[in-house]
C-alpha cells in the first residue's frame, strides 16, 4: 500500500504540521516527517491547506438499481469524493425500492467494486415505500450491509401506528428511523414553499405546517417508545423550534440540513428555472438565517446533501412537469464554507463536527468522523479555503447536470480526497478505479 507525506498541512484549521498516512492510518504528525518517508511515499504539498475528517453524507441518491440514466453507484460516489466525502448513505428510493437484504447488499457491493468511498445503504421503512406495512428491517440490518438508518424518503411515514411500529422495532438493532416530514394531505399539488411569492406566481403552496406537523407528531412518538428518530432535510423555522424543545426533553432527535436551504430562497422560483424545484421547497430568507443558526448551536445535528441527480428530459422543461431534486455533493463544503465558516458561525472543528462526526455517529458508521490523530485510520480531506471556482455542470463528476449553483463562484475548493489512506482524489481530480486496487 503506497503512503503519503501531507506537508504542512493544519489539522481543522489549526498550526501547519505534517501528517503521514501510512498502512491506511495516519501514521505519524509533526513537523518536518521527511526523514519517515520512504521512497515510495508521495510528497503532497499541503502548504495553506484544512485537514478535515471525511465527510460523511447521510443523505445521497445513487439511482442505482433502476434508474443509471441519472446516476450509477460509481459516478455518484465519484462525485462524493471529488466532493470531499469518504462515506456516504444510499437512499431507499431505488428501483426495485432498496426494501430487502438483497437489494441493499447489492447497493453495498457496488459501492465496494467503485472504491471511492464506503457506501451505506439506507433500508426503506416500508416495502415498497407504499407507507402500508413494515419492509424486512431486521433482515436488512443482518445483512452484509448492516443497515442501520432507514427511511422511505420521497415519501412520508405519515401513518402513526407504522411510524411508531418502526421506532420501536429498530432499537434491537441500534437503528435510527429517518422522516421525510411532509404532511401527505397538506402537500397535494404543491409546487414551492407556500408565502408571498407563490401567491404572487399563482402556484400550489407547501406550507410549512406541512413538514413541522410530522415533526412535531414524531418526536413525540420517538419519546413514548424510547427510540432514536432522525428528521431529514429540515427546511422551516418552526422545525427548528420542534427540534430544540424535543433536544431540551431528552428526545433522542437529531436533525439535518442541505447546503441548498442553507442558501436559497422561494425568490429564486421567480425564475420559474426547474433547477430550483425540490423537496421540500425552497424556504424564505428568515427561514434560512434560522437554519444557519441552528447549525451553528448544535440544534442541527448535520449537513446533508441529499444528492438527488436526474436525467435531462426531467429538468429541462417547464417547471409544472419538471421533477424535484439538485445536484449537491460536489458544492456541499464550499456552501458549509461560504455560509457558516466565512460568517464566523462555525470554525473548522465545528465543520468536522457537522460534516463527519456527528454524520458517522447517527449512521453508526464505523472508522469514520475519526479524531486527526496518529492510529486513527486516514479518511482525510484536503481544503483549500481560499480557493474560488466557478461550477461549471459538464465538469462535474456526477452523471446528471441538474446543479442549483451552475455559473456560480463557489468559495473553497477540495484539493485531495484519502479513503483509508489510499488517495481518491489529488489536486483536485479523481484518481481513476484502476489506480486505486
Amino acid at each position: 500500500m503506497s503512503s503519503y507525506l501531507l506537508r504542512g498541512v493544519r489539522p481543522l484549521g489549526g498550526d501547519p504540521t505534517d501528517l503521514l498516512l501510512r498502512d491506511g492510518v495516519i501514521a505519524a504528525i509533526g513537523p518536518d516527517l521527511g526523514s519517515d518517508a520512504d521512497d515510495e511515499t508521495t510528497v503532497v504539498d499541503g502548504a495553506g491547506l484544512v485537514v478535515l475528517p471525511g465527510l460523511v453524507d447521510l443523505h445521497t441518491h445513487l439511482r442505482e438499481p433502476g434508474r443509471e440514466d441519472a446516476e450509477t453507484v460509481e459516478s455518484g460516489t465519484r462525485a462524493a469524493a471529488a466532493g470531499g466525502f469518504t462515506a456516504v448513505h444510499a437512499m431507499a428510493n431505488t428501483d426495485p425500492v432498496a426494501d430487502t437484504a438483497g437489494v441493499v447488499e447489492q447497493v453495498w457491493r457496488l459501492g465496494r467494486e467503485a472504491g471511492w468511498v464506503d457506501v451505506r445503504p439506507v433500508g426503506a421503512v416500508t416495502v415498497g415505500l407504499a407507507g402500508e406495512r413494515l419492509a424486512e428491517l431486521g433482515a436488512m440490518a443482518d445483512s452484509a450491509a448492516q443497515v442501520r438508518v432507514f427511511s422511505d424518503d420521497g415519501h412520508c411515514v405519515d401513518d402513526a401506528v407504522l411510524m411508531r411500529r418502526a421506532l420501536e422495532y429498530v432499537k434491537a438493532f441500534d437503528g435510527v428511523v429517518a422522516q421525510h416530514a411532509q404532511e401527505p394531505r397538506l402537500t397535494v399539488g404543491a409546487q414551492m414553499h407556500e408565502g408571498d411569492v407563490s401567491g404572487v406566481l399563482g402556484l400550489t403552496g407547501w406550507p410549512a405546517v406541512a413538514e413541522e406537523a410530522i415533526i412535531a407528531r414524531d418526536v413525540l412518538l420517538a419519546e413514548h417508545v424510547g427510540s432514536r428518530l432522525h428528521v431529514c432535510h429540515v427546511s422551516t423555522a418552526g422545525s427548528v423550534e420542534i427540534v430544540r424543545w424535543a433536544k431540551s426533553r431528552g428526545v433522542d432527535v437529531t436533525a439535518e440540513v442541505t447546503p441548498h436551504h442553507l442558501v436559497l430562497t422561494d425568490e429564486l422560483v421567480r425564475t420559474y428555472d426547474p433547477r430550483f424545484k425540490v423537496n421540500p421547497p425552497l424556504r424564505s430568507s428568515s427561514d434560512v438565517e434560522a437554519l444557519r443558526a441552528a447549525l451553528a448551536d448544535g440544534t442541527i445535528d448535520a449537513v446533508a446533501t441529499d444528492h438527488a441527480p436526474h436525467p435531462s428530459e426531467d429538468k429541462d422543461c417547464e417547471w409544472l412537469a419538471a421533477a424535484m431534486g439538485m445536484t449537491g455533493l460536489e458544492t456541499a463544503l464550499s456552501v458549509v464554507i461560504e455560509t457558516m465558516v466565512e460568517t464566523g458561525l462555525l470554525d473548522w472543528a465545528g465543520v468536522a463536527d457537522r460534516m463527519s462526526v456527528r454524520p458517522s455517529a447517527i449512521g453508526r458508521v464505523s472508522g469514520h468522523g475519526r479524531a486527526i490523530e496518529v492510529g486513527e485510520p486516514a479518511n482525510l480531506t484536503l481544503v483549500d479555503p481560499q480557493a474560488r471556482w466557478t461550477v461549471d455542470p459538464a465538469r462535474q463528476q456526477t452523471a446528471s447536470r441538474n446543479t442549483p449553483f451552475a455559473g456560480r463562484e463557489m468559495h473553497g475548493r477540495v484539493v485531495a480526497t484519502f479513503l483509508r489512506g489510499r488517495a481518491t482524489v489529488l489536486e483536485g481530480q479523481p484518481i481513476e478505479h484502476r489506480e486505486l486496487v
